[in-house]
């Protein structure tokens, strides 16, 4: 959303003319082109990210292979990061255009989307660590069954099968289970004789 609003007033507002008379358009950071085309490249990028990313966490869980879900949240940690710091340069180069600019009639119908498109610039810087955050502690869970689906196995590894559930339809209460294998073997268990050659 914070993409969307970037781009979206830079390419809708901050795009002025410097008097009644002269029609080109001029951006309002500074007069200058870059800053504007960066903006706006930023934000594209960041808005097909989100949507990229949002498909990936979507079908995760059905990514079977470990090294397959490794590399999505290795390529979702680079690309989060990267954005962070594509984000905070963006922040950086639009307040520091800003600050130049030298006001009059054509720039201040843009001031306010100027303005706006510098705050959620600032604001995605926040929002893209923090997703690079997330990315950074999924990778440190590696293969941890956390990330599976795994709610039918017991949390500990030594620990006996948990048996049927409560209400699944067995009538007995009794939760004894024996251990596989350890009643001794009959060597003629009752009615089987051993056949004679």
């Amino acid at each position: 959303i914070f993409s969307i609003v970037v781009f979206g007033s830079i390419v809708n507002e901050c795009y002025v003319n410097r008097d009644a008379q002269d029609p080109e358009l001029l951006c309002v950071f500074n007069e200058n082109e870059s800053a504007c085309s960066y903006g706006i490249a930023v934000g594209i990028i960041a808005f097909f990210g989100c949507i990229f990313f949002l498909v990936v966490d979507l079908h995760f869980q059905q990514i079977s292979s470990v090294k397959d879900r490794k590399r999505a949240v290795l390529l979702d940690l680079g690309c989060s990061g990267f954005l962070s710091f594509l984000w905070f340069v963006a922040f950086c180069f639009l307040a520091n255009q800003w600050q130049r600019t030298t006001m009059s009639k054509g720039v201040s119908q843009g001031a306010d989307a100027a303005r706006a498109a510098i705050a959620f610039s600032f604001f995605s810087i926040i929002t893209w660590v923090a997703l690079a955050l997330k990315a950074l502690q999924r990778y440190r869970l590696g293969t941890d069954m956390s990330l599976f689906a795994t709610e039918q196995f017991a949390a500990d590894g030594s620990a006996a099968y948990p048996g049927y559930p409560a209400g699944s339809g067995v009538e007995s209460t009794d939760t004894y289970q024996s251990p596989p294998f350890t009643e001794p073997a009959d060597a003629n268990p009752k009615g089987y004789q051993v056949p004679a050659y």
